[in-house]
């Protein structure tokens, strides 16, 4: 599940170095206008309201005015997201916008430097041919050097003496290094591909509380996501911080695309965050803007504007959609939900592409019309909750297994008492995920498993964290500028998703399940079986498998995932605490495996 939150989008996946690239939603004339911006050798720069801005998008210019006494090089830098990677033989992508507000011309030309933090230059470029006129100008940066640490800076220089006085305004300023499947405005690869080693199999997206927006004027418009990152204004996020939307929904699902994941996509339901519900009398022309994004994701180019925008961008095919989400946790706003939003989008959609799957995020138990088909569920607890209610969907009333398919959208061991589900870390909260938190998850996702006639997807949340911003802890991957951290429920994640089948099997065993618990599958294309196994308990405990219908191989490959201390992490300064060991073990028709404490197990085994 991924929303830009913690700086997971900006800052994060999203491969941009620069932070406030394009002065959107500042104050211009203020310092916090200037965020990660610094003037270099005695140049004045400020952020101004253009009276002829770059693109309608972004009204905002950064002004730098070379001082009248300058004698050497002046400009400015962008320290990026809490610092930037620099690497040596990896090539940059910059690009920028300028222009000469006055008909003068710039004496020699500008220097668009990587330096690090000592001023050391670790790659170079020049550009000129400014006019009075904006124009966009790239070029590439070859790190000759890597820098010592993520100390390092962006920064634009002119000769100060040959250019005293004069005045130069920039708009829209890019970098990227390299990125994952080496997309253009792509993803940043330390993390995707992490993600990408998950094998998971969707994509929910953009949110998540990020797609309602703090009110109604300012939900999660998909139209101002795409085209041209010039004519893309942003928005005010839901996490404190404002939104580029240089990652917008082409973007999402290219990833999608390069992962192999399917999208799970969020419309706009007409809820926002302040509590306000779009009224039923213009309820219609959201309905139609949710159409619209679908058209752009699976319509015919050929027919439809929409996907003729998607053509134009660079996809001439639709994408592939199955499922489409009507908003995001709807049970805050259940009575407008009930009483006209979600009939009039899901009546709307289906009747435009009734082959989609349309999912509800209201509670289990309210009674909607027309009937939901799927249903999105969220819950964040503690391990004793997860282990407690591994089998909620069998064994709960509420949860029939004739009811309404389930996603999972977002589940998470947030803290060790209930007290502080919500609350601070003192409290309780968990800063990262721990050994004992993802042996809790892991069961619960063994009982999900085990009733996947009902349950058809699961996913951590949240997905992301940059350590400089978080707004939401834990989280299943973690990073800074330099480093990616991979949590223990990671690790449970990537178990679970690499070692699936297509037919749960029903096994007989030594034990009740409890501290033990187990589900097990196979895979009739690989002919494998997969025996996955939690140890809940603190001691370690033998379990006697036996398969009566299956010839099983003599060995097989275990797994595992565990640490004396229960309650390890994966943290920053000790990123691989606990992290997974695979060994073979002699298997067969029934034998005994010796699970420890406070573990997750995959068996994988094969069958003829």
């Amino acid at each position: 599940m991924f929303e830009d939150i913690n700086h997971s989008g900006d800052g994060g996946l999203y491969a941009e170095l620069l932070q406030n690239r394009a002065f959107q939603g500042v104050t211009p004339g203020t310092s916090a206008a200037l965020t990660a911006w610094t003037a270099v050798g005695g140049g004045q720069i400020s952020v101004i309201k253009d009276s002829g801005p770059v693109s309608s998008a972004l009204p905002n210019s950064l002004q730098f005015i070379v001082p009248s006494t300058a004698t050497s090089s002046v400009g400015f830098k962008n320290t990026g997201y809490w610092g930037m990677k620099v690497q040596q033989g990896l090539t940059y992508k910059a690009s920028f916008y300028a222009k000469l507000p006055s008909a003068s011309s710039l004496s020699g030309s500008i220097t668009v430097s990587l330096v690090g933090s000592s001023g050391q230059v670790l790659a170079s470029g020049t550009i000129s041919g400014l006019t009075t006129a904006w124009k966009q100008y790239q070029l590439s940066l070859t790190a000759t050097a890597s820098g010592a640490n993520a100390n390092n800076a962006f920064q634009l220089t002119v000769d100060g003496a040959q250019n005293r006085g004069k005045t130069i305004n920039f708009s829209m300023f890019s970098l990227f290094p390299p990125t994952f499947k080496n997309r253009a405005n792509g993803m940043r690869t330390d993390i995707a591909q992490p993600l990408a080693d998950i094998k998971p199999s969707f994509f929910r997206f953009p949110g998540g509380n990020n797609i309602e927006g703090q009110s109604i004027a300012t939900f999660w418009n998909w139209t101002n996501t795409i085209g041209p990152l010039v004519n893309r204004p942003g928005r005010p996020g839901d996490w404190g911080y404002y939104n580029t939307d240089g990652l917008g929904l082409l973007e999402y699902l290219n990833f999608c695309e390069d992962t192999g994941m399917e999208p799970i996509m969020a419309v706009y339901a007409g809820y926002s965050l302040d509590g306000s519900s779009v009224p039923q009398a213009d309820i219609n022309k959201y309905v139609q803007h949710a159409i619209n994004q679908i058209n752009f994701v699976i319509g015919d180019a050929s027919t439809n504007q929409y996907a003729a925008m998607r053509s134009q961008y660079g996809h001439p095919t639709p994408f592939k959609l199955e499922y489409v989400e009507i908003g995001n946790e709807d049970f805050f706003r259940e009575d407008t939900y009930q009483a006209y939003r979600w009939a009039a989008f899901k009546n709307g959609i289906q009747a435009a592409f009734p082959q989609l799957k349309l999912i509800s995020t209201a509670s289990y138990g309210l009674k909607l019309s027309p009937a939901p088909s799927f249903i999105d569920l969220h819950v964040y607890q503690t391990p004793e909750w997860f282990i407690q209610n591994n089998e909620i969907y069998k064994s709960r009333s509420a949860y029939p297994l004739t009811g309404p398919h389930i996603l999972e959208g977002e589940f998470a061991v947030t803290a060790t008492n209930s007290s502080c589900l919500y609350g601070p870390i003192s409290c309780g909260r968990l800063d990262f995920p721990s050994l004992r938190g993802s042996v809790a998850e892991a069961t619960f996702m063994a009982g999900l498993e085990r009733d996947s006639n009902l349950v058809f997807g699961a996913c951590y949340a949240p997905l992301l964290q940059n350590i400089n911003s978080a707004q939401w802890t834990p989280d299943l991957v973690s990073f800074d500028a330099t480093n990616t951290i991979l949590s223990t429920s990671y690790y449970v994640q990537q178990m679970f998703s690499a070692n699936r089948g297509d037919t749960i099997l029903v096994t007989t065993a030594s034990t009740p399940q409890n501290p033990l618990f187990w589900v097990v599958s196979k895979n009739s294309q690989t002919k494998q079986v997969f025996v996955k196994l939690t140890n809940t308990g603190t001691q370690a405990s033998a379990l006697t498998l036996n398969f009566t219908d299956l010839t099983i191989g003599s060995s097989g490959q275990a797994t595992v995932l565990t640490n004396s201390n229960y309650n390890a992490k994966n943290t920053p300064q000790a990123p691989r605490t606990v992290v997974p060991t695979t060994s073979t073990i002699t298997a067969g028709k029934q034998f005994t495996y010796n699970v420890p404490a406070q573990s997750v197990v995959v068996l994988a085994l094969t069958y003829a």
